[in-house]
């Protein structure tokens, strides 16, 4: 057997991994590192959310740079570009809702209509907000602004459903797990559009890590775990590079596969 000229094409112009269950299982991991990560410059070191918010905004802006100037899918840069947009996420949401006095639930709003005019100006641009249409630059910008955002946005929901909301950490983190689950039904029961249910799957695992983080890192008395944050963020980054490393060896094969 030989591949489709279609898996062919998207093999060759992908800059982004195929959507898969080892995608989902990274994104939530990175997803929690962002939490503990940001919380530990934020917190830790007592820098502050807003010079948090510009070391991680610096160094997501120079990965995707590089992202942006690959010819091709590179495993490790797309993932470390992932973990720098929600870490970045991480103290630009703790800095609107608590250092601007937005709040929890105005801030949610605010970076929900964010995330929706750009998924609304990308496709009035491109015509396509699909992922497997990722593969130019103007694309590729579009889809690292949103994922910035929405990736800022689950920030603030964790937080709305844990505190706000009077859920805790674990409440939160099993609403968010709920709806994912709700997601994999509409996936595998209806017709409903796969590039909206990708976007709304990608919004919810970011409160989820969120939760997760924050259990993880809080003090006891705030409802959580009390470890420590550097210590939790280099297990939970040891443990992306392993899944991207294994993720990455099987699409590999995958592919060979395919052409014999």
């Amino acid at each position: 057997m030989t591949a489709s000229p279609t898996a062919i094409s998207r093999d060759t112009l992908a800059k982004v991994p195929a959507v898969t269950t080892g995608f989902w299982i990274i994104k939530i991991l990175a997803t929690t590192l962002g939490e503990t990560a940001g919380d530990t410059v934020s917190m830790s070191l007592d820098l502050g959310y807003l010079i948090g918010s510009a070391i991680f905004l610096g160094l997501l802006v120079l990965l995707v740079t590089l992202q942006i100037g690959t010819t091709r899918y590179r495993p490790l840069l797309y993932w470390a570009t992932i973990i720098a947009s929600t870490t970045a996420g991480t103290t630009m949401a703790d800095f609107a809702t608590r250092s601007l006095g937005i709040g929890y639930t105005g801030g949610s709003a605010l970076l929900l209509a964010l995330v929706m005019m750009s998924l609304a100006i990308w496709y009035r641009a491109l015509g396509s907000i699909s992922v497997d249409s990722v593969h130019e630059p103007r694309a590729e910008l579009f889809y690292w602004i949103t994922i910035t955002l929405s990736q800022t946005l689950g920030t603030a929901l964790g937080d709305w459903l844990a505190d706000t909301g009077g859920l805790g950490y674990i409440g939160a983190a099993g609403v968010f797990a709920v709806g994912l689950a709700l997601l994999v039904v509409l996936y595998l029961l209806t017709g409903v559009s796969r590039v909206l249910l990708f976007w709304a799957a990608f919004i919810l695992t970011r409160p989820l890590g969120a939760a997760v983080g924050d259990f993880l890192d809080k003090p006891v008395d705030h409802g959580g775990l009390a470890f420590s944050r550097p210590l939790a963020s280099a297990v939970l980054a040891t443990s992306i590079v392993l899944l991207v490393a294994i993720h990455s060896r099987r699409a590999v094969d995958a592919h060979r596969a395919s052409q014999t």
